[in-house]
């Protein structure tokens, strides 16, 4: 079963962590087809928040089709999300690794995420993001972008680019 973690300060609703926490335990497989969600009077008592808001994100996960909910017994997985490796497969020590190295050479967490964002962004190009939006920042053809040379933040340092390019990392 999973288990929510609110953070008040995030700036997300708290809706929205309870379906972005249920989406990553679909994609690590901690949750699978058959399983019960919590209860809405479990996921109060454990994080303090409002029922309806509970409620609210179990509608959106049933209106995406990963749920339903059950009259009487609960709320169900009715499908899986991705296929992430598990828990002992290589790909995650090496990603394990490379977390604690950053962290070693003084990268808090929000510096990791953004360095993470950057290099998704850089792998897996989406059509609104930095290779794939003309009206996105970073796309060449939008006049303010740091990659076109004719940029008024590019005309007086014309060799000028970001460290790091990328979308938010949420």
């Amino acid at each position: 079963m999973v288990a929510y973690r609110i953070d008040r300060h995030s700036g997300v609703a708290t809706y929205v962590q309870i379906v972005q926490q249920t989406k990553q335990a679909l994609r690590l497989g901690l949750l699978r087809p058959g399983d019960r969600l919590p209860t809405a009077r479990e996921v109060v008592e454990a994080t303090a928040i409002n029922p309806n808001t509970v409620l609210k994100a179990y509608r959106e996960l049933e209106r995406e089709g990963l749920v339903e909910a059950r009259r009487g017994l609960g709320t169900f997985v009715r499908r899986s999300l991705g296929a992430t490796p598990a828990d002992d497969s290589p790909l995650r020590a090496g990603l394990g690794a490379w977390a604690a190295e950053a962290r070693e050479s003084g990268l808090d967490r929000e510096d990791v995420a953004a360095l993470f964002a950057a290099v998704l962004d850089e792998v897996f190009p989406t059509p609104d993001g930095p290779s794939g939006h003309p009206d996105h920042p970073d796309h060449p053809s939008n006049p303010s972008s740091p990659d076109n040379p004719s940029s008024p933040s590019n005309l007086s340092n014309p060799s000028s680019k970001p460290a790091l390019q990328g979308g938010d990392p949420s």
